[in-house]
């Protein structure tokens, strides 16, 4: 008689933070922040930080929310333990379908919630990693990975990605450059670990993080040694200094409703200064490994360029929904007017047009041979951040042009309250006699705060080159795009009788399958999982 099979055990709950007690975790540290020009003395009680605060707080919530837990958890199967999706290592194509639409919801509420870039990190570390050992026949660099994603997971941190370096003069690599500070490098080797240096610009969310992943931001070679080096360090660890924007709009006409979205919801970006910081070598993932460099910055990128279609999506969502609102709001209906009908369509067919592309680099994603997690398809995810990269601005225009000039026009919020104005502005700023002038104005005053305010050009600005310029996207579909497989195809029906010559340059790029070399092998087995009380299917794995 054959046994029965032993039922796998029940996944354990990771130990999951709430937004609130995220907040009172910034109070145990202490980094030296500086925002406009002055010292910050506690990051979780900074008004010009809250914002920031706010959305990353939201995440944690999120993850507590039950209706929300086909997406918002994972099971890790390396640890049997449930941990938060954004920082879970994929397993499947099904884990890369459930990122796209959490990131989504996450932006929904929040417009940019950055704990996502943690994912994107977290999985490109555990791809170099095993690269590293397994071409050097180790074992510490895998080892010291999963001992450091224990350590995130089950004190379900925060990470900042300090991966873009102040770079100097663009045209020369980083060791030829006049002050090597504008990179981070090595500066110390010792039993203990290593000393580094130098600077990280644009690293979102800086002062309210648990701590940073240093990463190099371009390939390497061997003269550029020293400063490929990938390591992490806590925010307030001894000779770093962040310096920080505000996050969104915090305080501006708070009392009489103006800002309404990004004085509660925003993302501070931040210079971070690194003077003599020392990083043990538990925390040091690789240490002058230049040549295994363009794995991290490959992996990391391409994950991270699927994460920012989903986060645009979401914002996508806001613009569509506040720009039906105020055709509304004007007593107009997009379905009997074509001016309004066309320009929202293109909206609606822009937003969900880069996400398709994203849910097409989670289905055709493959398989790392090294570490075995998933990586999404590199050309349908640079093909959706691009179109995102480049249409943010259409986006914007659209939105504008569906809600007429008076989210610009309008007199500004003191005036809801002037005895001497008021009234007849109420009385003659109101369109649809079912839509009272408050509501109005309120939506208005909504799109101009996403699209035509300071954080409006923050949006524009973190969708063309966060993650990438469009020139890095359009190098990565050109290298991984099977031009080769088009041209074979063409000289095959022209009956030209051309065999294949891997030396040919126009057709080394093939492929007879979009899963894997070899042909149709799906990585992954999506379901489709409704959730209570949302308005879109969400995806789950079985």
């Amino acid at each position: 008689m054959t046994p029965s099979p032993t039922a796998a055990p029940t996944p354990a709950p990771a130990n999951l933070m709430s937004g609130d007690a995220y907040r009172e975790s910034l109070r145990g540290y202490h980094p030296k922040v500086y925002v406009d020009g002055r010292e910050v003395a506690s990051v979780a009680d900074e008004p010009a930080l809250r914002p920031g605060v706010n959305a990353l707080a939201f995440t944690y919530d999120f993850a507590l929310d039950s209706k929300y837990a086909p997406i918002a958890l994972a099971t890790q199967a390396s640890r049997n333990l449930v941990v938060p999706r954004m920082l879970h290592v994929n397993e499947s194509a099904g884990d890369l379908l459930n990122k796209l639409e959490a990131v989504r919801v996450l932006c929904q509420e929040t417009g940019c919630a950055q704990r996502y870039l943690a994912h994107d990190a977290l999985n490109g570390l555990a791809q170099v990693t095993a690269h590293i050992d397994d071409a050097t026949g180790s074992t510490e660099h895998r080892a010291r990975f999963q001992a450091y994603l224990a350590h995130v997971q089950d004190n379900d941190l925060s990470l900042g990605i300090a991966m873009t370096d102040a770079k100097g003069d663009r045209s020369k690599k980083p060791h030829q450059q006049a002050n090597a500070d504008t990179y981070v490098h090595i500066v110390e080797r010792s039993a203990k670990g290593i000393v580094i240096s130098g600077t990280k610009a644009i690293v979102t969310g800086a002062p309210y993080m648990h701590e940073f992943l240093v990463m190099p931001s371009r390939n390497m070679g061997p003269d550029d040694a020293d400063f490929a080096v990938c390591c992490a360090v806590r925010v307030d660890a001894p000779g770093i200094t962040i310096v920080s924007r505000p996050a969104g709009r915090p305080g501006e006409k708070l009392e009489h409703g103006d800002a309404l979205f990004s004085r509660k919801y925003g993302q501070a970006t931040a210079v971070v200064l690194f003077d003599q910081v020392f990083v043990p070598w538990e925390r040091v993932f690789y240490a002058g490994d230049w040549a295994h460099s363009q794995v991290l910055t490959y992996s990391y990128a391409t994950h991270h360029r699927h994460s920012c279609i989903a986060a645009r999506a979401g914002f996508g969502d806001l613009l569509i929904g506040a720009g039906a609102l105020m055709c509304e709001a004007n007593g107009l209906d997009p379905a009997t007017k074509h001016n309004l009908r066309e320009p929202m369509v293109e909206l609606i067919t822009i937003t969900e047009g880069f996400f398709a592309c994203g849910v097409a680099a989670s289905v055709y994603a493959t398989v790392d041979p090294h570490s075995g997690t998933f990586m999404p398809d590199p050309v349908f995810s640079n093909i959706g951040k691009l179109l995102l990269a480049t249409k943010i601005y259409d986006m914007h225009r659209l939105a504008h042009e569906v809600s007429g000039g008076l989210i610009v026009a309008l007199p500004g919020p003191d005036e809801d309250h002037n005895p001497a104005t008021a009234a007849k502005l109420s009385e003659v700023l109101q369109a649809s006699p079912d839509i009272p002038y408050e509501k109005r104005i309120q939506t208005a005053r909504f799109i101009e705060d996403l699209t035509a305010s300071y954080q409006g050009g923050w949006y524009s600005t973190i969708s063309l080159h966060g993650g990438g310029s469009p020139a890095a996207m359009k190098q990565e579909i050109w290298r991984n795009y099977p031009v080769g497989s088009k041209v074979e195809l063409v000289e095959r029906l022209l009956e030209r009788g051309v065999l294949h010559d891997d030396n040919r340059a126009i057709t080394q790029n093939r492929q007879p399958g979009r899963c894997c070399e070899t042909g149709c092998t799906t990585p992954g087995q999506p379901v489709m999982v409704p959730l209570p009380q949302t308005g879109q299917a969400h995806k789950a794995t079985e």
